[in-house]
Protein backbone atom coordinates (compact mmCIF):
# COMPACT_ATOMS: atom_id res chain seq x y z
CA UNK A 1 0.00 0.00 0.00
CA UNK A 2 1.10 3.58 -0.29
CA UNK A 3 0.35 6.40 1.48
CA UNK A 4 -1.88 8.17 -0.77
CA UNK A 5 -3.71 4.56 -0.77
CA UNK A 6 -3.92 4.00 3.00
CA UNK A 7 -5.62 8.01 2.94
CA UNK A 8 -8.17 6.93 1.21
CA UNK A 9 -8.38 4.12 2.82
CA UNK A 10 -9.13 5.99 5.96
CA UNK A 11 -11.74 8.52 4.68
CA UNK A 12 -13.72 5.70 2.92
CA UNK A 13 -13.23 4.27 6.47
CA UNK A 14 -14.71 7.29 8.49
CA UNK A 15 -17.18 7.57 5.50
CA UNK A 16 -18.70 4.55 6.55
CA UNK A 17 -19.21 5.30 10.38
CA UNK A 18 -20.75 8.37 9.08
CA UNK A 19 -23.50 6.77 7.16
CA UNK A 20 -24.17 4.58 9.67
CA UNK A 21 -24.23 7.47 12.38
CA UNK A 22 -27.21 9.69 10.14
CA UNK A 23 -30.06 6.89 11.04
CA UNK A 24 -28.72 6.91 14.95
CA UNK A 25 -28.98 10.85 14.75
CA UNK A 26 -32.22 10.85 13.33
CA UNK A 27 -33.83 8.91 15.49
CA UNK A 28 -31.87 10.75 18.13
CA UNK A 29 -29.44 7.96 19.55
CA UNK A 30 -26.49 8.77 21.95
CA UNK A 31 -23.95 7.56 19.20
CA UNK A 32 -24.25 9.38 15.67
CA UNK A 33 -22.29 10.44 13.16
CA UNK A 34 -18.85 11.51 14.59
CA UNK A 35 -18.94 8.31 16.94
CA UNK A 36 -19.27 6.10 14.69
CA UNK A 37 -17.16 7.83 11.91
CA UNK A 38 -14.48 7.97 14.63
CA UNK A 39 -15.01 4.06 15.58
CA UNK A 40 -14.22 3.18 11.81
CA UNK A 41 -11.57 5.76 11.27
CA UNK A 42 -9.74 3.72 14.29
CA UNK A 43 -10.12 0.43 13.90
CA UNK A 44 -9.12 1.35 9.78
CA UNK A 45 -5.97 3.55 11.27
CA UNK A 46 -4.65 0.72 13.95
CA UNK A 47 -5.08 -2.00 10.95
CA UNK A 48 -3.71 0.06 8.54
CA UNK A 49 -0.74 0.95 10.88
CA UNK A 50 -0.09 -2.63 11.94
CA UNK A 51 0.36 -3.66 8.33
CA UNK A 52 2.35 -0.87 7.02
CA UNK A 53 4.90 -0.50 10.03
CA UNK A 54 5.27 -4.27 10.68
CA UNK A 55 6.24 -5.01 7.08
CA UNK A 56 3.75 -7.81 7.17
CA UNK A 57 2.24 -7.75 3.83
CA UNK A 58 4.76 -10.39 2.82
CA UNK A 59 3.55 -12.63 5.01
CA UNK A 60 0.07 -13.40 4.55
CA UNK A 61 -0.06 -15.70 8.20
CA UNK A 62 1.25 -12.87 10.36
CA UNK A 63 -1.32 -10.33 9.13
CA UNK A 64 -3.93 -13.14 10.16
CA UNK A 65 -2.73 -13.17 13.20
CA UNK A 66 -2.46 -9.48 13.72
CA UNK A 67 -5.25 -8.74 12.46
CA UNK A 68 -7.06 -11.18 14.98
CA UNK A 69 -5.54 -9.59 17.60
CA UNK A 70 -6.30 -5.71 16.42
CA UNK A 71 -10.37 -7.17 16.20
CA UNK A 72 -9.76 -8.68 19.47
CA UNK A 73 -8.54 -5.10 20.87
CA UNK A 74 -10.69 -3.35 18.94
CA UNK A 75 -13.74 -4.73 19.87
CA UNK A 76 -13.50 -4.82 23.41
CA UNK A 77 -13.05 -1.31 23.26
CA UNK A 78 -16.04 -0.58 21.33
CA UNK A 79 -17.78 -3.32 23.65
CA UNK A 80 -17.18 -0.39 26.23
CA UNK A 81 -18.65 2.09 23.84
CA UNK A 82 -22.07 0.20 23.00
CA UNK A 83 -22.13 -1.27 26.56
CA UNK A 84 -22.44 2.47 27.31
CA UNK A 85 -25.60 3.35 25.40
CA UNK A 86 -27.65 0.17 26.54
CA UNK A 87 -30.11 1.07 28.90
CA UNK A 88 -32.25 -1.58 30.89
CA UNK A 89 -35.81 -0.68 32.64
CA UNK A 90 -36.40 -2.90 35.03
CA UNK A 91 -40.17 -1.23 35.96
CA UNK A 92 -40.81 -1.51 31.96
CA UNK A 93 -39.32 -4.93 31.36
CA UNK A 94 -37.41 -3.08 28.77
CA UNK A 95 -33.97 -2.50 27.36
CA UNK A 96 -32.78 0.19 24.94
CA UNK A 97 -29.83 0.76 22.85
CA UNK A 98 -29.07 -2.63 21.29
CA UNK A 99 -28.88 -1.46 17.82
CA UNK A 100 -27.64 1.46 18.33
CA UNK A 101 -24.54 -1.15 20.35
CA UNK A 102 -24.93 -3.20 17.16
CA UNK A 103 -23.93 0.34 15.01
CA UNK A 104 -20.51 0.54 17.27
CA UNK A 105 -19.04 -3.36 16.07
CA UNK A 106 -20.17 -3.12 12.74
CA UNK A 107 -18.41 0.53 12.22
CA UNK A 108 -15.48 -0.98 13.48
CA UNK A 109 -15.58 -3.74 11.23
CA UNK A 110 -16.63 -1.64 8.16
CA UNK A 111 -12.97 0.15 9.26
CA UNK A 112 -10.92 -2.76 9.42
CA UNK A 113 -12.78 -4.21 5.98
CA UNK A 114 -11.42 -0.53 4.46
CA UNK A 115 -7.85 -1.18 5.75
CA UNK A 116 -7.48 -4.49 3.53
CA UNK A 117 -9.28 -2.77 0.98
CA UNK A 118 -12.23 -4.95 0.58
CA UNK A 119 -14.34 -3.01 -1.60
CA UNK A 120 -16.74 -5.39 -2.67
CA UNK A 121 -17.36 -6.39 0.89
CA UNK A 122 -17.33 -2.77 2.77
CA UNK A 123 -19.96 -1.90 -0.11
CA UNK A 124 -21.79 -4.87 0.58
CA UNK A 125 -21.71 -4.79 4.01
CA UNK A 126 -22.88 -0.64 4.17
CA UNK A 127 -25.76 -1.69 1.74
CA UNK A 128 -27.05 -4.27 4.39
CA UNK A 129 -26.36 -2.29 7.21
CA UNK A 130 -28.22 1.12 5.65
CA UNK A 131 -31.17 -1.36 4.51
CA UNK A 132 -31.35 -2.96 8.57
CA UNK A 133 -31.60 0.74 9.96
CA UNK A 134 -33.21 2.56 7.54
CA UNK A 135 -35.83 0.26 5.78
CA UNK A 136 -36.17 -2.49 8.48
CA UNK A 137 -36.62 0.73 11.09
CA UNK A 138 -39.24 1.98 8.79
CA UNK A 139 -41.20 -1.58 8.77
CA UNK A 140 -40.90 -1.99 12.63
CA UNK A 141 -42.39 2.04 12.71
CA UNK A 142 -44.87 0.51 10.31
CA UNK A 143 -46.04 -2.43 11.96
CA UNK A 144 -46.30 -0.72 15.56
CA UNK A 145 -43.37 -2.71 16.32
CA UNK A 146 -41.34 0.26 17.81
Amino acid sequence: MNELDDVLRLLVAAGTGLLIGIDRDMNDKPVGMRTLALVALGSALVSISVIEFQNLRDHPDAISRVIQGVVAGVLTGVGFIGAGVILHDAKAKTVHGLTTAATVWIAAGLGIACALGAWLLVAAAIAVTLLVLFVLGWVERRLGLK
